[in-house]
């Protein structure tokens, strides 16, 4: 397959994580990646690794910033031209109850996981619509389609994203656009970001999840979450159950609500 052979991909969050991990199998792919990231360290590390695969570049960019976000999206088209493949994967958690969030915690979850993938994909929106080819991959969470404390911003956040991308998608075949949008809902990966989550459900290897996410983009699927049955669960679930017996089944049989008991994240 090679939708993604000569096409320049950029990725958020791509110095790291399951967003490093795509960077290398772009590469494979032959696409030219453009990595975004917060960590100009993280940034030079990953393009030393992988500058013999291929052509990648990397731009420090706090996404949090709508002006950071505008102005490395013009540097990039000045000197690397239009991007094809949009893959909005950088995010944060807070792994707290929401009365002990600070409004700046808030405002930093929303602003990174809800609103910079809307914003990112404004800025390269309107030159995959005027050459009527593109792709928006957002990588949401299965966090998006069930409740769970200790992650209500999170949570909150994700729920915007998935609503927002889905009806992105959604736009583009009302508008009669070749501009494909997937959604990405993942259960728990094993990166670091949610250390000390316990849970009965297998946590994702990042190899594999990074892999999926490829292999959806190449194959133009619409909303994909991980595990497969993620979905359907809770769809139907919340649809045949009344609320408390819902919340026996994914609290108490399948252990979701205490999953954030003892979570860490990254120490740094």
């Amino acid at each position: 397959m090679k939708k993604l052979e000569n096409k320049t991909v950029l990725i958020t969050g791509g110095a790291s994580g399951i967003g490093k991990i795509m960077v290398r199998l772009l590469l494979e792919r032959k696409a030219k990646v453009i990595i975004w990231d917060i960590n100009q360290e993280s940034i030079n590390q990953t393009i030393s690794e992988f500058s013999t695969k291929g052509s990648v570049f990397g731009y420090k960019v706090d996404v949090s910033s709508v002006d950071q976000i505008q102005e490395t999206a013009l540097k990039v088209k000045r000197e690397l031209g239009i991007v094809d493949v949009v893959i909005n994967n950088a995010g944060i958690i807070v792994g707290k109850f929401f009365s002990e969030h600070s409004l700046s915690e808030i405002a930093k979850t929303m602003e990174i996981n809800a609103n910079a993938p809307m914003f990112i994909t404004k800025a390269f929106l309107d030159d995959m619509l005027n050459q009527n080819s593109g792709h928006i991959c957002n990588i949401a969470s299965s966090g998006g389609l069930v409740s769970n404390p200790k992650m209500s911003v999170y949570a909150a956040s994700k729920w915007s994203l998935i609503g927002w991308s889905d009806s992105l998608r959604l736009e583009m075949k009302q508008l009669n656009k070749k501009v494909h949008v997937t959604t990405i809902m993942p259960y728990y990966i094993n990166t670091g970001m949610f250390d000390g989550v316990q849970s009965k459900i297998a946590i994702l290897e990042p190899e594999a999840a990074a892999l999926t996410i490829v292999r959806a983009i190449e194959k133009n699927k619409k909303m994909l979450s991980m595990p497969g049955y993620i979905y359907r669960f809770t769809r139907l679930g919340q649809a045949i159950m009344s609320i408390n017996v819902f919340d026996w089944f994914a609290g108490d049989v399948l252990g979701i609500y205490k999953t954030m008991e003892h979570f860490t994240g990254r120490t740094k």
